[in-house]
């Protein structure tokens, strides 16, 4: 196995594996996926062979994407890293794939020195990701309410 750049061959893929990761993943189109890696500064997956296990997409401040909780730290930082969505097929959870995941965005982070950004869902709840994060050493920095939906803000340092 072995972490990789993803690229446009990968769209189909990532889609499928977001999919798998309704509701914390928030669901997109493929075209949502391809904007989503031309906005990206740093976007990887882990692979066997060709084939996608997990990703993560993160995005740098002040691109045009649209999501609400991504505006909100916008609006409250200057420099970070936001982590957009990690996913990890069904498949491949509890192997280790998100942690080896994460730990490429953290060294991203302290080569660039920049925080690292994200939201996890509090209302549908998210326990197994509020975990993760916390592993993570990420702390809240506040709470988005919009529409059905309430998500935790977290930096991680």
């Amino acid at each position: 196995m072995e972490i990789r750049n993803l690229a446009t061959a990968n769209i189909e893929a990532i889609w499928a594996i977001n999919e798998q990761g309704l509701p914390g993943t928030g669901r997109v189109s493929e075209q949502e996926v391809s904007d989503l890696l031309q906005f990206s500064s740093l976007s990887v997956g882990m692979f066997d062979g060709n084939e996608l296990l997990g990703f993560v997409i993160c995005l740098p401040p002040g691109t045009r994407y649209g999501s609400l909780n991504y505006q909100w730290f916008n609006d409250h930082y200057n420099a970070f890293v936001y982590v957009d969505r990690i996913a990890v097929s069904t498949l491949q959870r509890n192997q280790g794939v998100g942690t080896k995941l994460y730990e490429t965005v953290v060294a991203y982070s302290k080569e660039k020195n920049i925080p690292i950004a994200a939201e996890v869902n509090l209302n549908p709840p998210n326990p197994g990701s509020i975990r993760f994060h916390e592993r993570f050493n990420f702390e809240q920095v506040g709470v988005l309410h919009h529409n059905e939906k309430s998500v935790t803000m977290l930096m991680r340092k």
